[in-house]
């Protein structure tokens, strides 16, 4: 049997706070037909402004992915509520927003995937197209690195961070999943975004981070964690990066097959490297998937060819 598109069965609503606003953010998902993709709408906007996302539709990654049209408009801190949609393999819906981001909710992935299990997962009369990686493609920036590389099947995920804190142990600072609903539910959903005190002041001068708190964020002082309730995972930071990568990687709305590996990464370089898969044609194939065998499509319905992101 051919795996087929998803989308959900009914509309649900959800509000909470933005992260960087700290404004009241009103959400609501809609299904949508096969072949639409992940689409935003900002309600609040005349004429509904929609927002399809894509690697292309990333042009802003400071402290979170945002995607933002060419007059200006925005959508920021996708990349939570994209992670929880690859997850659960949603590969179209409608998602109506009335402010310039997402609610942050608890500053993990596993509300929306709470939301929209909810209201129930409805499959489409379409095969769906996974993005099969075939042959490596790796970008740099500095010391960091991130690549992606062929696999027989699934989608494995490989993440080393680098911080020199001292509730952050050397050990616990990599961490590798076979990705799929139930490892990324019960291993990562939960992981929280996180910040270090002396990063506040400089976040809220300019206009960052202003709804942030210990309810929705991690936060560390120079010595610990400062949240009551201490962490979810031990190695809960490693994780939260995983999600985020995992996330900026689904913004062409694709599920992968193949390996991702990356030290030090972020969401600058998650979409950097995204685009330039998408720049070469050769690296990648559109394919279904049929009783367990992998079936490959005509080259002409790849997503179109994106710029590499070469901006620092």
């Amino acid at each position: 049997m051919i795996i087929k598109q998803r989308t959900i069965k009914k509309p649900v609503e959800v509000s909470g706070i933005g992260l960087h606003s700290g404004k009241k953010v009103s959400m609501t998902f809609k299904p949508a037909p096969a072949n639409t993709g992940i689409v935003y709408f900002r309600t609040d906007l005349p004429n509904k402004i929609r927002f399809d996302a894509s690697a292309e539709m990333v042009r802003d990654t400071e402290l979170c992915t945002a995607l933002v049209n060419l007059q200006g408009d925005r959508i920021s801190t996708v990349e939570h509520l994209s992670a929880a949609l690859s997850a659960l393999g949603i590969d179209n819906l409608y998602i109506e927003v009335d402010a310039p981001e997402l609610p942050v909710m608890d500053g993990s992935a596993q509300p929306f995937m709470y939301l929209i299990e909810s209201v129930g997962i409805q499959e489409l009369d379409a095969p769906k197209l996974f993005m099969r990686i075939n042959k490596e493609v790796r970008v740099e920036l500095e010391d960091k690195w991130a690549v992606l590389k062929p696999a027989k099947f699934g989608f494995k995920v490989n993440l080393e961070i680098s911080f020199n804190h001292p509730a952050m142990e050397k050990s616990l600072q990599k961490f590798s999943l076979d990705f799929n609903r139930d490892r990324f539910f019960r291993e990562v959903s939960r992981a929280r975004t996180f910040c270090f005190m002396r990063d506040v002041e400089y976040m809220h001068a300019h206009n960052l981070a202003l709804g942030g708190c210990l309810e929705n964020a991690i936060v560390l002082d120079d010595y610990k964690v400062i949240n009551p309730e201490g962490l979810r995972y031990p190695n809960e930071f490693v994780k939260h990066k995983m999600l985020d990568a995992i996330g900026d990687l689904y913004m062409n709305g694709k599920s992968m097959i193949g390996e991702f590996s990356a030290y030090k990464t972020g969401h600058h370089l998650n979409n950097m490297l995204l685009r330039a898969v998408l720049a070469d044609a050769s690296a990648y194939s559109l394919v279904t998937i049929d009783d367990g065998v992998i079936v490959e499509q005509d080259n002409s319905a790849q997503v179109a060819p994106s710029k590499v992101l070469v901006t620092a």
